[in-house]
């Protein structure tokens, strides 16, 4: 065990990572698990679009404005207000869909997935957003042809 105590009889306390015991490898798997059946991630998100096996719609929930000056290739421009029963009939109902906003900061995937979910449809958090996206290095796309394309 590292530690800084020089005195071996002294007893040893513990750090503030070791304070509260560590989950079981179980618990840890099952949480992790649990945890991606709510969220992805900007890597994954863009290999399966470069790779041609996007299996989901990618969901730009920001606003039209935004998204018009960029978005991520492949995605559409859907705000959270504007997900209604309707509008997502349009998809079949075991279509998955991801959602993003801007970034960490912004809780638009948040509204949105609680929305799609009520609407009972299977959805994930692209977790990391816009922000995500550029820290990766991927490239955007520009907003007039999704526009056209709605």
């Amino acid at each position: 065990m590292v530690g800084c105590n020089s005195n071996p009889e002294s007893i040893p306390m513990p750090s503030p990572v070791s304070d509260i015991p560590a989950a079981s490898p179980e618990e840890t798997a099952a949480y992790y698990a649990r945890k991606l059946a709510f969220e992805t991630d900007c890597w994954d998100v863009q290999a399966s679009i470069s790779s041609g096996k996007a299996d989901f719609v990618l969901i730009d929930v920001r606003s039209p404005a935004l998204f018009s000056s960029s978005h991520l290739p492949g995605a559409i421009n859907l705000p959270h207000g504007k997900m209604t029963a309707h509008r997502m009939s349009q998809w079949p109902a075991d279509t998955l869909f991801v959602v993003y906003c801007a970034g960490p900061h912004c809780n638009g995937t948040d509204k949105a997935a609680l929305r799609l979910a009520r609407l009972g449809l299977s959805v994930k958090v692209m977790i990391g957003g816009m922000t995500g996206w550029a820290d990766e290095g991927f490239a955007f796309a520009g907003g007039e042809a999704a526009m056209a394309a709605q």
